[in-house]
């Protein structure tokens, strides 16, 4: 296990493998465990880092509230510790916001981008509201109504049922005072269509067919706004496909980092 300290907080991160740097970057609500296809088979050339954002798995929150700039600059801080002055960078879900917010920072850190099951769209009112309600609910009576409602639009109808359990388990580790700070962080980001539209580097876009989230709509959105972007659609995947689909996520990441 490694750890980094940060303003007097341990955070946590994976890092395995040795190459060219690739930064995962996990959804909500699960930690960096989620990428366990990934770091079970890390590609040949390739060093992966996946860390788990403040308040999730082992990093601990600190102080103040969380932000998805604050998860950005902890990742940018981590890459500092690691001398590593460039990386791809990707990320699931509001892994993929940070990973914008990352590039939003500081775009000579990033020289590849990987966006999986994610959008590029700030939440509009009603979204807002919706993620403050997830938020009053969390705090007032638990993970027990989040998990029920949320887990069968992160897994598609068909996924395996190790896989369901073990994201259940994910989901079921985190703090409930951290699922609502970060349900009220996505909350408040950005739109970030005008800063991808200037993204001249390589990227990947990701997304599961069943993906009931952020579906395959959204997904070509984001790929219209990168020049070049690579688009790929893994049949039968939900919201979290490099878990439904692990071989062939981890084939089409391999293929992308190749060239």
């Amino acid at each position: 296990m490694s750890f980094l300290p940060i303003d007097g907080r341990a955070y946590h991160y994976r890092d395995v493998g040795q190459g060219r740097p690739v930064l995962l970057l996990h959804g909500f609500p699960l930690t960096g465990a989620s990428f366990w296809p990934q770091l079970d088979a890390v590609p040949k050339g390739v060093r992966l880092i996946v860390p788990d954002h403040r308040g999730f798995g082992q990093s601990a929150r600190g102080e103040g509230p969380l932000s998805i700039d604050g998860f950005a600059a902890d990742a940018l801080a981590l890459l500092e510790a690691l001398k590593i002055s460039q990386a791809t960078v990707g990320g699931v879900s509001m892994g993929g916001y940070i990973a914008m917010a990352l590039l939003r920072a500081d775009p000579s850190r990033v020289d590849r981008l990987v966006l999986i099951d994610t959008q590029c769209n700030a939440d509009d009112e009603a979204g807002k509201a919706k993620r403050e309600a997830t938020a009053v609910e969390v705090e007032t009576t638990g993970l027990d109504s989040l998990v029920e409602t949320m887990l069968p639009k992160l897994l598609a109808s068909k996924a395996p049922d190790e896989v369901r359990r073990r994201v259940e388990e994910l989901m079921r580790s985190v703090d409930p005072k951290t699922v609502a700070a970060a349900s009220r962080a996505m909350a408040g980001r950005p739109d970030s269509r005008e800063l991808l539209s200037r993204f001249a580097g390589p990227s990947l876009v990701v997304v599961g067919t069943e993906d009931a989230i952020t579906p395959v709509a959204k997904a070509r959105e984001l790929a219209a706004l990168m020049a070049g972007s690579r688009r790929v659609e893994l049949e039968g995947a939900g919201h979290l496909s490099n878990l439904e689909k692990p071989e062939a996520f981890n084939a089409a990441l391999a293929e992308f980092l190749a060239f």
